[in-house]
């Protein structure tokens, strides 16, 4: 028996996800965020589960508050991916890999290019897009951190490819929408649907542009 929880965090707009072998209760937490950590823990107790892996999809910053605490209290193993610079990891994750929770298998899919470390995991019939394939939308390209290129390559050459049934959980969302698929994706997306290669990077150079000349504002 499996356990699955998307864990919506209001004020940000954040989506973490416990995911749990009923059987052998072991679990594992895809993208906490500071102000939930609490209700982690509790959901681990209440379930009866020990936590074995805290997965991050990307990081922009230094490791989270909630990420050190649950570390600290659960001893879980942090792992990201390979190419986040983030030296605390406890594994790094490469293409082709797999996470072992009881008798669950993630799979590792490196999705690098809102940041060049970001990855998807991929559980049954369901992907974990952190900010790379949003709903309706993608991430952006953070001129230090990412590649409008790489970003449009891991969408269009990984995360497209999956099948259609393929449910899509991302990090984020604000228009109020908790799941996707990749079908609706590949036909419905407008940032991807109808548009070359090309056209996507000068789009997204062009939201970059005008998002730095609204913070000098």
């Amino acid at each position: 028996m499996t356990y699955f929880r998307q864990i919506p965090d209001a004020r940000s707009g954040s989506f973490a996800y416990l995911l749990a072998d009923m059987d052998q209760r072991e679990a594992v937490l895809i993208d906490p965020v500071d102000e939930q950590t609490t209700l982690y823990l509790a959901l681990l107790d209440e379930l009866q589960v020990r936590l074995t892996h805290l997965l991050l999809t990307h990081t922009h910053h230094p490791l989270t508050l909630a990420i050190k605490t649950l570390r600290r209290d659960t001893g879980a193993c942090l792992a990201l991916g390979a190419q986040c610079g983030i030296g605390e990891a406890d594994r790094l994750l490469y293409e082709g890999e797999t996470l072992v929770f009881g008798n669950e298998l993630l799979r590792v899919l490196p999705t690098p290019g809102h940041t060049r470390g970001c990855i998807s995991y991929l559980w049954r019939d369901r992907v974990f897009t952190g900010d790379t394939l949003l709903i309706g939308d993608c991430g952006s390209s953070n001129a230090d951190e990412g590649d409008p290129g790489m970003l449009f390559d891991s969408l269009t050459r990984r995360l497209l490819t999956l099948p259609d049934e393929t449910l899509i959980y991302p990090a984020h969302d604000f228009s109020g929408r908790r799941v996707s698929c990749i079908g609706e994706a590949r036909e419905k997306n407008p940032r991807l649907t109808g548009i070359s290669r090309d056209e996507f990077i000068l789009r997204q150079r062009q939201s970059l542009t005008q998002h730095v000349a609204e913070q000098i504002i």
